[in-house]
């Protein structure tokens, strides 16, 4: 779903309610959307995931990116850790997946808008285009990377990536899809005691977008590049630092699988409390 198919769907709640107002968000930028909506999703995932590095004293300043995807997720992904000093190295599609030890910045970067837009969902050309490495029906999680961002689909990582990822020495991965690693791989990662944060907190940059262009909207205003970005990236460290806090409660520091739960579920049950459902 793109903002075309967001247009179709506000013009029409437009005629049948005669109101215009920000119940659909991802809409078109001179009609009440917001700047880097396409982007947020693989924003936020990269602010929580530099947040999770923080815990360990680092960042990703000089650090090894494996992404998965080329897709809005995995475009922003990559812009984002480029921003914060990181080299990322790989991008996949049903085809297979890239592997370009320069880094994929610039030129490169602004060449998976046109792997997008081909609509043929594939990502052999940018090998052929920029002389990077293809392999042909593999994911990227065989390389040896310091941080893995799945952004791609469900159960894309499993318990073998998770093996091969732990074994090459990652030390995060966070995810930016709908469950992108399987049950077996988290436990993988768990028990390796790599910082593994799941996609209900991580992959919540979307959403919290969705939510300042609802807040734009109210306003009628419309707020630069930066001031969105503000605010997801507080929005984010909010997400992160929520989940810390509730496993530290729950007595597994670190577990952020757990903390995202247990954060979760309380701010639901308070509120219901607060509003006397319950």
């Amino acid at each position: 779903v793109g903002g075309r198919e967001i247009g179709y769907l506000f013009g029409q709640y437009k005629r049948l309610k005669n109101e215009f107002t920000g119940v659909l968000t991802g809409k078109g930028i001179t009609w009440g959307g917001s700047l880097i909506r396409p982007e947020a999703t693989g924003f936020g995932v990269v602010y929580f995931a530099e947040e999770q590095l923080k815990t360990k004293g680092t960042s990703f300043k000089g650090k090894t990116v494996a992404v998965s995807g080329f897709g809005n997720v995995a475009w922003g992904a990559v812009q984002k850790v480029n921003d914060l000093g990181g080299k990322v190295v790989t991008i996949s599609g049903p085809d297979g997946y890239i592997y370009d030890a320069e880094g994929i910045k610039g030129e490169k970067w602004e060449y998976m808008l046109h792997l997008r837009a081909s609509g043929q969902d594939v990502v052999a050309p940018y090998a052929e285009k920029f002389g990077a490495k293809f392999h042909a029906g593999k994911r990227p999680w065989e390389v040896k990377v310091d941080v893995a961002l799945p952004c791609a689909t469900q159960n894309e990582l499993n318990e073998e990536d998770a093996n091969n990822l732990v074994k090459n020495g990652v030390m995060c991965v966070t995810e930016g899809a709908n469950m992108p690693c399987t049950p077996e791989a988290v436990t993988v990662f768990q028990n390796a005691k790599v910082l593994f944060a799941p996609g209900k907190a991580s992959n919540a940059g979307g959403v919290a977008t969705s939510g300042l262009e609802m807040s734009q909207n109210s306003m009628r205003m419309s707020w630069s590049r930066e001031e969105v970005d503000k605010h997801l990236h507080g929005i984010m460290v909010n997400i992160h630092n929520a989940c810390v806090t509730a496993a530290n409660e729950a007595g597994q520091p670190g577990n952020y699988v757990l903390g995202a739960n247990c954060a979760g579920f309380k701010k639901v049950a308070d509120a219901m409390m607060a509003q006397g459902i319950v």
